[in-house]
């Protein structure tokens, strides 16, 4: 059990950590990690995103069960979020949509993609880019659909249905994983020289996007209403995993696909739940408080579930 936190969670997060520290003491700037987060999130990531699902074999990879258990997964921490948000701390219907959200957008591809590869390889990554390439849609679907529900209470489905697709369609992950699906499903294949280059590209993007986000770190607060934000975390990290893991061993899901599935669900809020309240100006603070101490408290969750995964 020692053994896993040392080889595999330890250097993810000794990366992070050295983004924080060179952050936090002035030696890489601001403009600098928005300058690499943006190269990793906006180009590295799509890259390496495009060439996983371009070269995936479909026919084993999307496995309905797997899907089927991480999403209804999902959707249930989502209503349990906004619920919780709304019997328990009395707050305003968006806000408490803003923090179901968080409790539904595990970091996937920050956290989810290194530690499953350095867990059990990079040949059992299947079932990370199988969830990964249905996740930001999904959840952006969930979110602005209900979000947008409540804002415009008889203002009519125009506006609510345009909102949807520019979110999702804006954003260069979904790009990336549109066009490796246009890819393997044409048949066409990416020229020997594109696919080196793109290679080239893709070995800096999750090194470099775990750097940016310790450095991204640095600038949000532990503030807020701690109760909901451990309300978030515990979601998150404890009740997402769990019903993954049920859901997964009722369906009979195969040991890869499984434990991607329960590791991929283990990981903390996504900083697209602080983007998601900041674009509504909801829950601000607790979607950045939950980011960071979700992502430091995932030191010892995700060391539990590994644990248990074996």
């Amino acid at each position: 059990m020692l053994q896993n936190l040392i080889d595999v969670i330890l250097p993810v997060f000794l990366v992070i950590g050295a983004g924080y520290a060179a952050t936090y003491l002035g030696y890489f700037k601001e403009i600098h990690v928005e300058g690499l987060m943006k190269f990793t999130q906006g180009f590295a990531i799509p890259c390496l995103l495009f060439l996983a699902i371009a070269h995936l074999d479909l026919s084993s990879s999307f496995d309905p069960r797997l899907l089927v258990s991480f999403y209804t997964a999902a959707a249930l921490c989502f209503a349990a979020g906004l619920i919780g948000a709304r019997l328990i701390f009395r707050r305003e219907w968006e806000d408490c949509i803003a923090i179901g959200f968080c409790c539904l957008f595990s970091n996937s591809v920050l956290l989810g993609l290194p530690i499953t590869e350095r867990a059990y390889g990079p040949d059992n990554l299947a079932g990370n880019y199988a969830i990964i390439a249905f996740h930001a849609p999904f959840c952006y679907c969930i979110g602005i659909t209900v979000m947008e529900v409540v804002r415009n209470r008889g203002n009519g489905g125009r506006h609510m249905a345009r909102s949807v697709l520019y979110a999702m369609f804006r954003n260069a992950l979904i790009l990336g994983i549109a066009l490796g699906f246009i890819v393997n499903l044409s048949g066409i294949s990416v020229p020997l020289v594109v696919d080196e280059a793109l290679g080239l590209v893709t070995r800096a993007a999750l090194p470099g996007a775990l750097f940016a986000l310790g450095g991204v770190l640095v600038k949000y607060k532990p503030e807020g209403d701690l109760r909901a934000i451990a309300f978030v975390c515990g979601i998150s990290l404890l009740l997402h995993p769990s019903l993954t893991w049920l859901f997964g061993s009722l369906a009979g899901l195969p040991q890869d696909l499984f434990r991607s599935g329960v590791l991929t669900s283990a990981m903390a809020p996504g900083f697209n739940a602080y983007i998601f309240a900041n674009m509504y100006g909801r829950a601000k603070r607790v979607a950045a408080s939950s980011v960071l101490i979700g992502t430091a408290v995932s030191i010892l969750s995700i060391w539990f579930w590994l644990s248990l995964l074996g």
